[in-house]
């Protein structure tokens, strides 16, 4: 699988942590603070020991140890972990299935966009919630193929992302599985975004032969100030509705 996440690969070039506060950075964190999707969204509580599933270069990490959390990370791709390490955190380098790590009991491990990656997701819930502390917290993003955004455009809806995403879920399926391996599913916050449907017109646009245009429309939907955030009014009510093609997942070990 090494060959579908080369170093260039969008996450791992999205993620780079900032070392400094120029109008680029200034302007994105602007931007995330008025326009809260919920993509990183975990519950309320005192900082901890934390662990990130797949922290490609480190951001999110940065981010958390700046408010006080002890963090550490897995990250598959050499290149994208070396750069987190490079940061001063610990990061093991491979799968999920095949991390062991010295020491665990984490109070929050986060996954964002990852879980649709595993190949055994199942094994890696339940290793997950092994390294849990009783009642503490798992946070993980994921599409929703549930959306009336799949619903619509079906074969191309960019979140399908093929063959890089193995496994797609609804929030029933997702609840399923976190009752299959001994967690209690707490919220599913459907992110307010519609980054996903503004990617996917990029695929009609280039199967109507416009594919310059394909391809700065699809650009990378991670990116904070593309122009897909003018949606935005919208993605509110269709989050409220469950419909925007991302959510928010917390669940809970069981005390």
């Amino acid at each position: 699988m090494g060959l579908y996440y080369p170093d260039d690969y969008g996450p791992y070039q999205g993620t780079q942590a900032s070392s400094n506060n120029g109008g680029a950075a200034a302007l994105k964190q602007w931007l995330r603070s008025i326009l809260d999707v919920r993509a990183e969204y975990i519950p309320k509580m005192a900082p901890g020991r934390l662990l990130e599933i797949g922290c490609a270069s480190g951001a999110y990490l940065q981010k958390m140890a700046g408010v006080g959390w002890q963090v550490n990370g897995i990250e598959f791709s050499p290149h994208a972990a070396q750069a987190a390490r490079r940061l001063g955190y610990p990061v093991h380098t491979g799968s999920l299935e095949s991390a062991a790590l010295e020491t665990t009991d984490f109070d929050l491990i986060c996954g964002w966009m990852v879980l649709e990656h595993l190949h055994d997701p199942v094994a890696g819930l339940e290793k997950l919630y092994d390294w849990t502390k009783p009642g503490g917290w798992l946070a993980f993003s994921l599409p929703n193929a549930e959306s009336l955004e799949f619903k619509l455009l079906k074969e191309r809806w960019y979140a399908l992302h093929l063959p890089n995403h193995l496994y797609h879920y609804t929030p029933d399926t997702i609840q399923a599985m976190l009752a299959k391996t001994g967690w209690t599913l707490h919220a599913i916050h459907h992110q307010r975004t519609l980054s996903s449907l503004f990617a996917s017109i990029g695929h009609l646009l280039d199967d109507k032969g416009y594919h310059r245009v394909s391809r700065w429309v699809v650009g990378k939907p991670e990116d904070p100030a593309r122009l897909y955030q003018i949606l935005y009014p919208l993605a509110m009510p269709a989050a409220a509705m469950g419909q925007t093609g991302r959510m928010t997942v917390w669940a809970k070990k069981p005390d």
